[in-house]
């Protein structure tokens, strides 16, 4: 089995697009890690499984009956988690679970419970097997989820010997990105031919090679700068990166999204699919 990650140096390059044709094309079994703003399942119209809770947090709760009302907490806490009423309470949404109170109190009536930070979603699309999941607004440790998310797809694909598992990562270079990478075996980025799209492109592939994994990059709406979109697949040929083709701007591409008309369909999707034939053929 091979794990190839989708990924693009900044947002809005149509990487969730390719990913999603990918999986339309290929089967399998395919992950959304973008777990702070997922929107793969919009156009995958998967049928949910399973579901169930990701904790990764402790954030601090009060035992009223140890509770001796000294103030102590209220009064170091950075973050006014600590409200002050008939009783002393914790705002979960403001604690951040630095446990200052708990080591402080004196009656020792602070707790650090586990808290539910997300929720992870073992589904099934009409083309193969989908996992996701979504990290409560606010909340940390996206990378953990973002790795708990990658582990049950490879259990899954090597359940069912699925030839290739789909990784769509969260956009840029951060800790999501970089549990997204862990343990693949190739990198499709996809850019488009801007300034930023060229600039963030270096950025990421300095990434892949820092984490030795092979890139690929697919230049999308190509045809908007074609003098860009040649600097770029220059730039690759000259240092020694897969350039793997190109995806022109169509229109109708946006309407489909509106309308929920997948698989996309006219110029653009014929050309993901050779983009995606050129990569299995050096893989």
């Amino acid at each position: 089995m091979k794990q190839v990650a989708v990924i693009s140096g900044k947002g809005g390059t149509g990487k969730t697009s390719f990913s999603a044709t990918v999986h339309a094309v290929e089967g399998g079994v395919i992950a959304d890690c973008d777990v702070d703003a997922p929107n793969l399942h919009i156009l995958l119209k998967p049928e949910i499984l399973s579901s169930g809770d990701f904790t990764a947090t402790k954030k601090a709760g009060i035992r009223q009956d140890l509770c001796s009302g000294c103030g102590m907490c209220h009064e170091v806490c950075r973050f006014d988690a600590i409200e002050v009423g008939e009783n002393y309470v914790v705002d979960e949404k403001k604690c951040e679970g630095c446990a200052f109170c708990y080591n402080i109190c004196p009656e020792n009536a602070i707790v650090m419970m586990d808290t539910k930070t997300g929720e992870i979603y073992h589904s099934r699309t009409e083309w193969g097997y989908f996992i996701h999941a979504r990290l409560k607004p606010g909340e940390e440790n996206t990378g953990r989820l973002v790795t708990e998310v990658k582990n049950r797809a490879k259990a899954v694909a090597e359940e069912i010997n699925a030839e290739i598992l789909i990784v769509d990562a969260a956009p840029g270079i951060g800790c999501p990105v970089m549990a997204s990478l862990t343990g693949v075996d190739a990198a499709i980025i996809v850019t488009e031919p801007t300034a930023s799209g060229l600039n963030d492109m270096l950025r990421i592939i300095d990434l892949c090679r820092h984490f030795r994994i092979r890139p690929f990059v697919v230049v999308n709406k190509y045809d908007l700068n074609e003098q860009v979109s040649y600097e770029i697949e220059s730039f690759c040929n000259a240092n020694g990166v897969e350039f793997v083709g190109v995806i022109p701007f169509d229109e109708s591409i946006p309407e489909q999204m509106a309308n929920l008309d997948f698989p996309f369909h006219g110029k653009a999707a014929r050309e993901i699919e050779k983009c995606w034939k050129n990569v299995k053929e050096v893989l």
